[in-house]
C-alpha cells in the first residue's frame, strides 16, 4: 500500500509539473519576437525594427505605409489586449469577454450606439488615410497571427481575440471620447435641475466661474466671488433638510494635464521649447506606447521623416512628440461639447407622441450567458437618455455622436514643417478637443483648440436643456474643425494650459464651459515660467515635477490662526498640533500636507452641504449633487469673511464649523494611529495594476503591479498625482535637439509579465529622473522582407 501510495504522489507531482510546465510554455508563447527575420504581406521594401534597453522601438522603412503596418505587428504583439478594451470599451462589448458583470457599463455605452455610428462613417473617418489605416489594420492582424499562443489575457479569461478590423481603430479614438469628456453630460443635467431649486443669488454665487487662481490666455483672473449682502441671501432664512448627517459630497474633476512651451527668446540659442504631461487613469502596461518612426516621404524637404514620441496601440499615428521640424502636445480643453434638448412626449419605452422617434435595437453578447438586448431611442437631436417626470424626455448632442466627430487628420502633424504649417493642418484633425501647443525649430510657439467644434445657431446656448419652443431658433448643430480660436507667437515667448479657463468673452461664451478645473495649477506653471528669463530642458522638467503646496498654503494659515483663536475646540487643536510643521510640499514624508488638504476638503464639504440645503429640502430624492470645479472661489471669500447671514443652518457658529470639519478628519485619520505619523505618502501610494490583477488573489497581485511607490504630487500643482492617476507621459522636448529632450512613461512598453520590458522605465518616472527622448543603444534587432 505504501508503495501505491508512493507511486500516486510521483504520478500527481508529474502532472503538476506538467501542468506548470504546460503553463510556462503557453505563457512564454505569447511573447512577443524581439529579433530575428520574418516574412510579412504588404511591404514594399524591407523594414528593421530595433528595440533598446527600454522597449523603445525604432522602425525604418522605404515608406509610411510599411512604417505603419510594422508600428501595427508590433502593438499588436506587445498590447493586443489593451487595444482590445479600448474598441470594446467605445462600442459597449466588454461582456462578452467579462461575462454579465460588465453588462450595465455596456447598456450605458450602447446608448451610444458608436460600434454602428463608426460603421456608418468609416470613410468619413479615414479620409485620405484609408491606405494607411488598411496597413495599420493588415499588420495588427499579422501580429496577432503570428505569436506562437494567444495573449495571456485570454488564456486566462478563457477566450480568444477576435481580429482587428478597420472600425476598432476609430473606436479606439471613441474610447479617448469616453475618457476625456462628459458622455452622459452630468454635471449640466445636475446644475439644470438645481437652478430653479434656489433662489437666483444662491444659484448664482454656488456656480461662480472662477476664482483668484485664475491664469487665462486672454483676459484677467475672474476673482472670487463678491459674496451677497444679507439682504439680498440669508441663507439662515431659507429651509433645509431636516436629516442631521451630511449630504454626500459633489464629485470633484480637480485633475487634469500640463502642457506649455517656450519660444525662442526665453532659451540660451533660440530653440522652442515644448513641455507635455497628460494626466490619465495609469496602468500597467501605459495606455501610450513609445515609437521612433524612421522611412522615406517625398511630401517633405529632404523626403525623409523622422519622428519620435507616444504612440497610442490602436491608432496608425504619432499622438505627441517630435519630428526635428516641430514639437506637440496636448491637454483635454473642458468646452461645452454636449447639449440637452427636452424632447416633448418622448418618455417611455413606446411613446406614442414623440416627434422624429427612431428606435434601435442594440444586441449585447455576454459571456456565458444569454444576449441582452437593448432598445435605444433617437431623435434628430440625439439618443434620448433620461426620461422626465412629465412625459418628456432628454435628448443628448455630442460632437462623438456627429460625422466629422473624429477623423485621422491627426497623423499629418508628424510631416508638418512648421508652426505655421501645423497650425493648417489642425484645422483638419478631428479628436476629443484639445488644447495644442506648438513650438518649431526657428523658435516660434503657438496654441490652438484642436478638433471638432459646435457650431450653435447665434444667441443659442449649451448651458440649459433646449426648450421645446425653442428647437425652430436653435436646430440640431453639427461640428467644424477650423473655427476655433488660437494664439501665435505670444508677446513674452510663454505658453500653458492646464485644463482651466484660457479664453475670455466672446470666444469663452462660444466655446462653453464644460467643467474648466481651477486655475491654480495653469497659475503655479505660469509663475515657474515667469521666475527665468532663460530655461532649458531641465528646468521646463522642474515645472512638471514641482510639487510645491502653494494652493494650500493658506489653508495651513488658517487652521493654524483658528486653532489659536478658539477656546474650545479640541480637533482643531489637535489637527493644528499634527500639522505643525509646514514642508509647503506634497512629499510622501509630510503629515502637515496630509492634515491640511483633509481638513480643507472637509470644511468644503460642509459649505456646500449649507449652500445646497435649500434644494435638497425641495427636491428630496431627486435632487442632483453638480461637480463645482471652481467651488474654492466661493469657499475662501466665505471662510475668512464669515458673514452670519451665510451660515450653514447646521451649525451656531463659523468656529463649529471649522471644529466639525477638524473632528472628522481627526477620527477618521486616528483610526489608522496617532495623527503625528498620518504621512502624505501613507494615501498617495502607488497603485497602478494590469486590469486583470483584480481577479488576482491579493497574494498574487504584485504580479501584475508596479512598485507600491509612495508618490509625490497631488491635484493643485504641476505634479499631479494620485494612486492611480497622474502623468501617462511627460515630454520636455526642442525640434531639432531631440538629443537633449526628456522623456518619462510609467507602467512600461510592453503588456507581458514576462517581458524584458513590463515595467521598464518606470523607476525614472516615479523619481524624476532626466531619462533620455531619444531612444538608446539597440538591444534587439528584427527585420521583416515583403511576402
Amino acid at each position: 500500500m505504501a508503495k501505491w501510495i508512493k507511486r500516486g504522489l510521483l504520478a500527481l507531482g508529474v502532472v503538476a509539473l506538467l501542468a506548470v510546465a504546460g503553463a510556462w510554455w503557453l505563457l512564454r508563447g505569447s511573447l512577443p519576437q524581439l529579433d530575428g527575420e520574418l516574412s510579412l504581406q504588404g511591404l514594399s521594401a524591407p523594414v528593421t525594427v530595433q528595440r533598446d534597453a527600454q522597449g523603445v522601438v525604432t522602425i525604418d522603412a522605404a515608406s509610411e505605409a510599411d512604417a505603419i503596418r510594422a508600428l501595427g505587428y508590433i502593438h499588436a504583439q506587445e498590447r493586443y489586449f489593451e487595444m482590445d478594451l479600448l474598441r470594446r470599451t467605445a462600442a459597449g462589448e466588454l461582456s462578452a469577454l467579462f461575462g454579465p458583470i460588465a453588462v450595465e457599463v455596456d447598456q450605458r455605452r450602447r446608448m451610444h450606439r458608436l460600434r454602428a455610428r463608426t460603421e456608418q462613417h468609416l470613410d468619413s473617418f479615414a479620409g485620405e488615410q484609408r491606405p494607411l489605416l488598411q496597413a495599420y489594420t493588415d499588420g495588427v492582424n499579422d501580429g496577432l497571427a503570428a505569436l506562437r499562443a494567444r495573449p495571456w489575457p485570454y488564456l486566462l479569461l478563457g477566450t480568444e481575440p477576435a481580429r482587428w478590423q478597420l472600425a476598432d481603430s476609430a473606436l479606439v479614438g471613441y474610447a479617448m471620447y469616453f475618457d476625456l469628456q462628459d458622455a452622459d453630460n452630468l454635471r449640466e443635467r445636475a446644475l439644470w435641475k438645481l437652478r430653479p431649486a434656489l433662489p437666483a443669488s444662491l444659484y448664482a454665487l454656488l456656480t461662480h466661474d472662477g476664482s483668484s487662481w485664475d491664469a487665462p490666455l486672454f483676459g484677467n483672473a475672474r476673482g472670487d466671488a463678491q459674496l451677497p449682502d444679507a439682504a439680498t441671501l440669508n441663507l439662515r432664512a431659507l429651509p433645509a433638510p431636516g436629516n442631521e448627517t451630511l449630504t454626500e459630497a459633489p464629485r470633484r474633476n480637480e485633475v487634469g494635464s500640463n502642457n506649455f512651451a517656450i519660444a525662442g527668446m526665453r532659451t540660451r540659442d533660440g530653440r522652442a521649447i515644448v513641455a507635455d504631461d497628460m494626466h490619465l487613469g495609469l496602468r500597467a502596461p501605459n495606455l501610450w506606447f513609445r515609437a521612433r518612426l524612421r522611412y522615406a516621404d517625398p511630401r517633405v524637404p529632404g523626403g525623409r521623416i523622422d519622428a519620435g514620441g507616444f504612440t497610442l496601440p490602436g491608432l496608425p499615428a504619432l499622438v505627441v512628440g517630435s519630428n526635428g521640424r516641430i514639437a506637440w502636445g496636448f491637454t483635454n480643453s473642458y468646452g461645452d461639447w454636449l447639449d440637452w434638448a427636452i424632447a416633448p412626449g418622448c418618455a417611455g419605452a413606446a411613446p406614442k407622441a414623440c416627434a422624429g422617434l427612431r428606435t434601435y435595437e442594440e444586441r449585447i453578447e455576454v459571456k456565458g450567458e444569454a444576449a441582452r438586448v437593448l432598445r435605444v431611442r433617437e431623435t434628430a437631436w440625439g439618443p434620448l437618455m433620461h426620461d422626465n417626470a412629465d412625459g418628456s424626455a432628454l435628448a443628448l448632442r455630442w460632437s462623438a455622436h456627429l460625422p466629422g466627430g473624429l477623423n485621422l487628420g491627426l497623423a499629418k502633424l508628424v510631416r508638418a514643417q512648421s508652426l505655421d504649417e501645423a497650425m493648417r493642418d489642425a484645422q483638419s484633425v478631428a479628436m476629443p478637443v484639445q488644447n495644442l501647443v506648438v513650438g518649431d525649430r526657428t523658435g516660434r510657439i503657438g496654441w490652438r483648440l484642436l478638433g471638432p467644434i459646435p457650431q450653435r445657431a447665434p444667441a443659442c446656448t449649451g448651458a440649459v436643456p433646449l426648450a421645446a419652443d425653442a428647437a425652430a431658433a436653435c436646430p440640431p448643430w453639427g461640428v467644424r474643425t477650423d473655427v476655433a480660436p488660437q494664439l501665435l507667437d505670444p508677446p513674452g515667448g510663454r505658453l500653458w494650459t492646464a485644463n482651466s479657463r484660457t479664453l475670455e468673452r466672446a470666444e469663452l461664451a462660444r466655446i462653453g464651459d464644460g467643467g474648466l478645473v481651477l486655475g491654480a495649477r495653469a497659475q503655479q506653471i505660469r509663475n515657474d515660467l515667469m521666475s527665468k528669463q532663460r530655461l532649458d530642458e531641465r528646468d521646463l522638467l522642474r515645472i512638471q515635477l514641482d510639487d510645491r503646496a502653494i494652493f494650500l498654503a493658506r489653508w495651513w494659515t488658517l487652521l493654524r490662526d483658528q486653532a489659536a483663536r478658539s477656546k474650545n475646540s479640541p480637533a482643531l487643536t489637535e489637527l493644528a498640533a499634527a500639522a505643525a510643521h509646514w514642508e509647503g510640499r506634497a512629499v510622501p514624508e509630510s503629515v502637515s500636507y496630509r492634515l491640511v488638504r483633509s481638513w480643507r476638503l472637509a470644511v468644503h464639504d460642509r459649505l456646500i452641504d449649507g449652500l445646497t440645503a435649500p434644494a435638497r429640502a425641495r427636491q428630496g430624492r431627486d435632487f442632483e449633487m453638480p461637480e463645482l470645479p471652481q467651488f474654492e472661489g466661493v469657499a475662501w471669500p466665505l471662510v475668512t469673511q464669515r458673514p452670519p447671514h451665510l451660515l450653514p443652518r447646521r451649525y451656531p457658529s463659523w468656529e463649529a464649523l471649522f471644529e466639525d470639519a477638524a473632528r472628522q478628519v481627526r477620527d477618521d485619520l486616528a483610526k489608522q494611529g496617532p495623527l503625528s505619523e498620518r504621512r502624505w505618502g501613507e494615501r498617495n501610494t502607488a497603485a497602478i495594476c494590469h486590469p486583470l490583477s483584480r481577479a488576482l488573489p491579493d497574494f498574487a497581485k504584485p504580479v501584475l503591479c508596479m512598485p507600491a511607490d509612495e508618490l509625490p504630487g497631488d491635484v493643485a500643482m504641476p505634479r499631479v498625482q494620485r494612486k492611480d492617476f497622474g502623468a501617462s507621459e511627460r515630454m520636455v522636448v526642442a525640434p531639432g535637439h531631440e538629443a537633449e529632450g526628456i522623456i518619462h512613461m510609467p507602467g512600461g512598453q510592453s503588456g507581458h509579465p514576462l517581458s524584458p520590458y513590463w515595467g521598464a522605465g518606470h523607476d525614472d518616472w516615479v523619481q524624476g529622473r532626466a531619462s533620455p527622448f531619444l531612444p538608446g543603444a539597440t538591444r534587439y534587432t528584427l527585420k521583416f522582407k515583403p511576402r
